[in-house]
């Protein structure tokens, strides 16, 4: 499977764990896919955390989509 095949697939089971986690948290296929990987990723990255392999992706991409889910809850109740 090529790179970006499991990024999408890590990205979605990771949107999915969240939609579990917190109630009312899926944004569509799309939306899962930018707040899990990519703001994930850049949370580790800029905190200097490297993780290795598919249980390490999965989690960056659960924690970076739970962050900006509460984030936007925020401004929304604002």
């Amino acid at each position: 499977m090529s790179g970006l095949s499991w990024f999408i697939l890590i990205s979605l089971i990771a949107g999915w764990l969240v939609g579990l986690l917190v109630k009312g948290g899926w944004f569509g296929v799309i939306g899962d896919i930018t707040l899990s990987a990519v703001v994930g990723g850049f949370l580790f990255d800029s905190a200097g955390i490297s993780t290795v392999g598919l249980p390490g992706s999965l989690l960056v991409a659960t924690i970076g989509a739970t962050i900006m889910i509460f984030l936007l809850r925020v401004i929304r109740s604002v």
